[in-house]
């Protein structure tokens, strides 16, 4: 199994959400985060003031899914969250050593 982490901007939040129901994931854990990359930030007026924001707003998604479906909801990521700039966001995919439901007790596939 595959533990597909996405950071992306949070305005990308329902496209990427539509997408992923599209191609059949059921559930996601989002987070409310702050970071940057490339991007590093930006300068903004606030009252007559100049200040620098150095963390921007992004939202992370992460979503277990079994092996044969990580490519695809890679791409449904990617697609729907792409704006072709800067600050678009990254796609972490990592190896999920086991996951259990709590309520049933069910392992593996059958717990995601």
């Amino acid at each position: 199994m595959k533990l597909i982490t996405a950071i992306v901007k949070p305005f990308k939040l329902d496209d990427v959400r539509e997408a992923l129901a599209e191609v059949g994931i059921q559930g996601i854990t989002v987070t409310e985060v702050k970071g940057f990359g490339r991007q590093k930030g930006h300068t903004e007026l606030y009252r007559g003031a100049e200040y620098v924001v150095d963390f921007l707003p992004k939202v992370k998604l992460e979503i277990a899914v079994e092996d044969g479906h990580a490519e695809t909801v890679v791409d449904a990521i990617t697609k729907s969250a792409q704006t072709g700039k800067i600050g678009d966001g990254k796609i972490f995919i990592s190896e999920l050593e086991q996951v259990i439901r709590i309520r049933t007790g069910e392992t593996g596939s059958d717990a995601v």
